[in-house]
């Protein structure tokens, strides 16, 4: 009775400060923090009465684009008049905009019941994190009887938490180089982990044809007996959209792929919920960080872009906007090649170099003498917030302050 008083009196606040600090978290600590199976997700998923049956979902996977894409999805669905979930990670700002429904976040208590109901539990069984949050996520769609539940996977596909869910469809939108300590140092090592969503009988969309990688996906396909398609074989008609990155033109396709075939096996999805679905994801779903304009003159936009594969379309569109003098606060984090990121940056930018608070945040000393190699030139700050706001001191209302490089960087500034 004691400890169920006392249980009753923590915040939320305090919750998040336990979910963070009980065990290791990829986002925190790295590599310590992958574990190479599902069988915590599992136990769990038995403990929380297998929430997962209960659900209809699309899962997208996928090196970039997955949240993206993930969020148009919901948004269309939305539109459609349908209850939908949305699971995505890692936050920028709240914990909760991992786990929405109709766009909007899951209440704080729902977060705090969740733990403390269950804290012995995730504690006898060290779980991690991530199986803690995918638990909560399933669990409280089931609850909140969704109609359909988006899921995007976290790292990888195969031993990704996410992975025991049954979907109506899988969605895989590229694969690039990114985790290579977890998943491989080749984009077929990397795309045969990916592949780990696609499921006996359950269709496929894939993104982007790689001449790396689409053996890979059709290989499995073909061994779990599925039907695949190739988003780009397709043909669909672009919509406006909110979402302006370049890139954002890859997912969208990729997005209309996906909600295509589900149409095809019966969900109906009009073509006014598609464009108005298309033209409101922020609105509908809250997404952050994506070519985000924080600000008019000078012009302050930042993006979540991280790897080679997305830093070299966020800098092709970077030279396309009109400035006179272009600063950039750049941070990463320590398991990034730089020789594969740097070079894609430009030379003529003034760099605020700076170090997200985070545990495997790249030294910004180390980051600074390896960019100067690389031709990037600047000053080093020791934190993100003093970074920013020397980069807005510095600049005339004409100039555009890029911010990037992390998640964690972009969190910060926003």
């Amino acid at each position: 009775m004691l400890n169920n008083l006392i249980e009753s009196t923590i915040t939320y606040s305090e919750t998040l400060e336990w979910l963070y600090a009980q065990l290791p978290m990829y986002q925190r600590v790295g590599k310590a923090a992958y574990k190479a199976d599902l069988s915590n997700t599992w136990k769990l998923a038995e403990y929380l009465g297998n929430p997962q049956d209960s659900l209809k979902c699309v899962h997208v996977g996928g090196t970039n684009g997955k949240g993206s894409t993930s969020h148009m999805i919901a948004s269309v669905l939305q539109e459609a008049g349908y209850k939908a979930g949305l699971y995505t990670s890692p936050h920028l700002k709240d914990f909760r905009e991992r786990i929405k429904i109709n766009g909007i976040m899951i209440p704080e208590h729902s977060v705090t019941d969740f733990i403390n109901r269950h804290k012995t539990f995730f504690e006898s069984e060290q779980l991690s994190f991530f199986e803690m949050t995918v638990g909560l996520a399933l669990d409280y769609f089931r609850s909140e009887e969704v109609d359909i539940a988006v899921i995007e996977v976290g790292l990888g596909g195969r031993l990704d938490s996410t992975n025991i869910i049954s979907s109506e469809i899988s969605v895989i939108t590229n694969i690039g180089l990114d985790h290579t300590q977890f998943l491989g140092n080749t984009l077929t090592e990397i795309a045969k982990e990916k592949a780990g969503i696609i499921k006996k009988g359950i269709p496929v969309i894939i993104g982007e044809i790689q001449s790396a990688t689409q053996p890979i996906f059709l290989e499995k396909a073909k061994e779990v007996h599925t039907s695949i398609y190739f988003a780009e074989d397709l043909e669909l008609e672009l919509f406006p959209c909110d979402l302006k990155g370049i890139y954002q033109r890859k997912n969208q396709r990729t997005a209309l792929a996906a909600l295509l075939k589900l149409e095809e096996a019966g969900w109906d999805v009009p073509n006014t919920s598609i464009e108005n679905g298309l033209s409101r994801v922020v609105e509908n779903t809250g997404l952050l960080g994506r070519w985000q304009v924080l600000q008019e003159n000078p012009k302050v936009i930042c993006d979540t872009a991280h790897n080679k594969e997305g830093l070299s379309l966020t800098m092709e569109q970077l030279q396309e906007q009109t400035f006179r003098n272009l600063h950039i606060v750049l941070g990463l984090v320590n398991d990034k090649d730089l020789d594969r990121i740097l070079p894609l940056f430009p030379k003529s930018a003034h760099y605020y170099f700076c170090q997200p608070s985070i545990g495997r945040a790249m030294p910004v000393s180390q980051f600074e003498e390896k960019a100067g190699e690389y031709g990037l030139k600047g000053a080093s700050y020791l934190s993100v917030k003093e970074a920013f706001e020397y980069a807005l001191k510095e600049s005339e209302k004409d100039d555009l302050i890029y911010v990037g490089g992390s998640t964690f960087v972009v969190a910060e500034v926003l």
